[in-house]
């Protein structure tokens, strides 16, 4: 029932905000991945995600496509219903990238030759998680 109302949430946040994705393309997008880990096992999904997923984004930021990356944990807990463990914060050169869902592919067999391995470790990445969302956010000057 959780994943279900997950699910629709997940659904009626991108329909209202499909416009304001597609209305940036011109200039930077950011785009706040939450992850939501299952009790006792935040330090085994971290410890997954450096090795297997921050390589890629490291070499989209090399290449130029992603202009910054940042990690965040909250420092203290919060109710089960709006906790997160992980917080990661990608700022991408356009948004025509950040929606770009194949960026990756072709670093994937050049940082992990080992595609069995890689693919199994991912999969235990994913089977960590109660929940994972991810927010696209407008970043506004203060100055103004």
């Amino acid at each position: 029932m959780q994943t279900l109302r997950n699910c629709i949430m997940l659904l009626a946040f991108f329909l209202v905000s499909a416009p304001a994705l597609f209305a940036q393309k011109g200039g930077p997008f950011t785009i706040e991945n939450y992850y939501q880990v299952k009790w006792g096992y935040a330090a085994e999904w971290l410890s997954l995600y450096k090795k297997n997923h921050l390589p890629l984004l490291k070499k989209l930021q090399e290449k130029g496509d992603i202009l910054d990356i940042q990690l965040s944990a909250p420092r203290f807990h919060n109710v089960e219903a709006a906790r997160w463990d992980y917080k990661v914060t990608i700022t991408f050169k356009t948004a025509d990238l950040a929606l770009d869902f194949s960026l990756t592919e072709p670093f994937k067999k050049q940082l992990y030759p080992d595609q069995a391995t890689y693919t199994k470790e991912e999969q235990r990445r994913f089977e960590l998680l109660i929940a994972h969302w991810d927010v696209p956010v407008e970043i506004l000057p203060l100055d103004k």
